[in-house]
């Protein structure tokens, strides 16, 4: 498996000496000219000149992924040729982030987070830039998102005005389909950038812009999940919505699941413009995370699909959206269908570091897997209860919260002993030497026959209150023209897409 090593070097792991030679050697044999290509580029293992053309503002680091304890009985599931890396040392960066940081050098590595960063089309990607420049507001972190920016399976766009003029690259990668493409922007300070963008863009905004800056940053934090939307707006002859975030409440949810409103969302691949390190950091947090509930909700033996379609499909559980005729009921299949290369970036290299998950597929041997977007692969995880343990006193401080008191009222513990319980077993101490590791309860958690149940009850719980507070709070900050005009054609794509079913079962 040639490119395995590449892949590994690239993402700042420890490998042998004798792959890191070949690793070598395979690079200056690559030739890749992918800035040059009008098609997006798309591909897991990197050359080390590549991985250097990320675009952040800084050198976009790899990863030195934390690894779950090995402690307990029973064995690592073997894999057929994909691990041939040495173990690199444990850190504690998802225990304790430090999300306080500014500068990049800050980071656990100089390689750490590189699998956050997709290859787009290069022309594409300076069209999405150029974007960005037409606000004066300062905006710290961005990422575009959604079908606007990534292919998903092919359901009918409904009818819309789409962009007025757009880039050349815009109506190239989007096939003159004109799909609205969504942004959100990381700042520091909301008010003083709703104060800059009202004075500047006061047209993105609905009537409640003219009761001030004040009254449009206490919307957006105190309602919901601390989002502010502009939707339909033009910028730069390219028809977008943006959505204001303070970076504090970002990092929060990435790194806590308060909602999992924007954590979710970076779960699935995303085009970062604009880079931040703790925010970096934060959201490698969050994918380890989706990574180890999807574990818990996922049987012993899987496929890549399977794996990439429950993390996508967890910020859907609990959303409104999803309980109305106003979202696409296949939308998580339509999204890993054509971007399962995406995924295995985001989450391959994380997946190789965990003890009790592995690749385990004779087609990982066949060269260049990673790099094709049609593989399908098998995967093993080991389901002993001391190593799920410790994956569930993992889990994100405020969801792993939840999950407890519903196992607490499950096993009819007295609050009294539970409390005295949790006391116990906390070592969440800043200073401690060893990682968060699982005690009775959790193990006990973990080989629950209800488990899948009980996480997906949180996850839903999470999630119900803030996607919908979202969503009415959208019926003023976007204003009723532009509420409407969403829905329709929202309405309109769960239409196409039922049509298209009908259709496709008729002919079966």
């Amino acid at each position: 498996m040639r490119q395995l090593p590449t892949l590994l070097l690239n993402f700042g792991f420890k490998i042998p000496e004798q792959a890191q030679c070949y690793s070598r050697l395979l690079a200056r044999c690559r030739v890749r000219s992918h800035s040059q290509s009008s098609q997006p580029f798309r591909t897991l293992s990197l050359t080390p000149s590549a991985s250097r053309a990320f675009d952040t503002t800084r050198p976009c680091p790899g990863d030195n992924y934390a690894r779950d304890s090995i402690a307990g009985s029973g064995s690592r599931p073997s894999a057929t040729q994909f691990s041939t890396s040495t173990p690199c040392p444990s850190s504690d960066w998802d225990d304790n982030p430090d999300l306080s940081i500014s500068n990049f050098s800050e980071l656990p590595s100089k390689d750490f987070g590189v699998n956050q960063h997709m290859i787009i089309n290069a022309e594409f990607k300076e069209a999405l830039r150029q974007i960005l420049w037409k606000f004066r507001a300062p905006i710290r972190y961005a990422f575009a998102y959604g079908s606007g920016v990534f292919s998903q399976a092919s359901v009918s766009s409904p009818s819309s005005q789409g962009h007025p003029s757009p880039p050349q690259a815009i109506q190239v990668m989007q096939q003159g389909k004109g799909k609205m493409i969504d942004f959100i922007f990381g700042v520091s300070y909301s008010q003083h950038w709703h104060s800059l963008n009202l004075h500047e863009h006061r047209d993105h905004y609905s009537g409640l812009g003219s009761l001030g800056s004040y009254v449009v940053s206490q919307v957006q934090n105190q309602w919901g999940a601390g989002v502010y939307f502009n939707p339909y707006v033009t910028v730069n002859g390219t028809l977008i919505k943006y959505g204001v975030v303070n970076l504090d409440t970002l990092c929060r949810d990435l790194s806590q699941w308060d909602t999992l409103y924007l954590a979710g969302r970076l779960q699935k691949p995303v085009k970062i413009l604009r880079d931040h390190p703790s925010v970096r950091l934060a959201n490698q947090v969050n994918l380890l995370s989706a990574l180890r509930v999807a574990l818990l909700l996922l049987p012993p033996e899987f496929t890549e699909q399977e794996l990439y379609n429950t993390i996508a499909g967890i910020s859907y559980m609990g959303d409104l959206r999803m309980s109305l005729p106003a979202e696409d009921p296949r939308k998580v299949n339509n999204i890993v269908a054509r971007q399962m290369d995406y995924f295995r970036r985001l989450y391959a290299p994380l997946i190789e570091t965990l003890p009790n998950c592995t690749f385990n597929d004779p087609y990982c041997s066949h060269a260049d897997w990673i790099d094709d977007p049609d593989a399908n692969v098998r995967l093993v995880q080991d389901m002993d209860p001391i190593k799920r343990g410790n994956m569930v006193r993992r889990l994100p401080n405020s969801f792993r919260e939840k999950l407890y008191f519903q196992y607490q009222a499950r096993y009819e513990i007295p609050r009294a002993e539970f409390d005295t319980m949790m006391e116990q077993s906390s070592d969440e101490d800043p200073e401690r030497i060893h990682r968060r590791q699982g005690g009775p309860f959790e193990q006990r958690v973990a080989a629950d026959g209800h488990l899948k149940t009980e996480v997906q009850y949180a996850i839903k719980k999470t999630i119900r209150w803030p996607s919908t507070a979202q969503t009415v709070k959208g019926l003023f900050t976007s204003g009723m023209g532009r509420t409407w005009r969403y829905l329709r054609e929202k309405g309109e794509k769960y239409q196409n897409s039922e049509k298209q079913q009908a259709v496709s079962e008729s002919k079966q």
